[in-house]
């Protein structure tokens, strides 16, 4: 366990989304079919699951001439809660991931390179009850919201996550339940591996008594 802060601030952590808190595959498949069929541009909807975590412009800029990435953007972004919403899921333990963080007097901050506003949506459907949600920032650019929100943890299941974690001195959480097992989570530097959500609430709980 790495070293612990003895502020309040210890108690506030950072969550990513796509794949840590929420399996959004099935709805993002569905809003690149979407795009794909009103532009006639073949995106390869599948394969782009399985890419989530870099901001949407990079996965687009493998479809689309860069002149034409911002305006897919938009449309993306225009036609997402039509079809990404409803079908995607909670990921075992988001839930109680989350209130095991406010059950001992912290906050969780949902810190995203989605669009806020759908991160805001994803959260009300499925009745996970962040403190905070911060989007459009990728990797290092985390950072910035995790030490504004004062969170000396954060739990992602990607390699930018790990990144922002560093960049912003907090404690990194991985969980493998996106496109990295323990061993490369392990390799690119997280403090903690754990195998998915599920395990997430005994971890914290030991954490914070320590803390305490």
């Amino acid at each position: 366990m790495a070293p612990m802060p003895a502020t309040s601030t210890a108690l506030t952590v950072g969550f990513d989304l796509d794949m840590t808190l929420i399996d959004s595959r099935p709805g993002i498949r569905a809003t690149y079919q979407a795009l794909s069929a009103e532009t006639g541009v073949w995106i390869d909807a599948d394969l782009a699951v399985t890419r989530l975590g870099p901001p949407l412009e990079h996965e687009l800029a493998n479809w689309f001439p860069a002149d034409r990435v911002d305006a897919m953007v938009a449309a993306y972004r225009e036609i997402y809660p039509t079809y990404a919403i409803e079908p995607s899921l909670a990921l075992p333990g988001a839930r109680d991931a989350i209130q095991a963080v406010r059950a001992a007097g912290g906050r969780a901050v949902v810190v995203t390179a989605k669009n806020e506003p759908h991160a805001r949506l994803h959260l009300t459907h499925l009745r996970l009850e962040a403190d905070q949600v911060i989007g459009r920032l990728w990797a290092e650019a985390k950072a910035e919201a995790l030490r504004e929100h004062g969170a000396t943890v954060y739990v992602g299941d990607h390699l930018g996550d790990i990144r922002g974690a560093r960049a912003a001195g907090a404690l990194a959480v991985s969980v493998a339940t996106g496109p990295y097992g323990t061993e490369a989570l392990t390799a690119a530097g997280a403090d903690v591996v754990l195998p998915d959500l599920t395990a997430f609430p005994a971890w914290w709980s030991a954490y914070a008594e320590a803390l305490a």
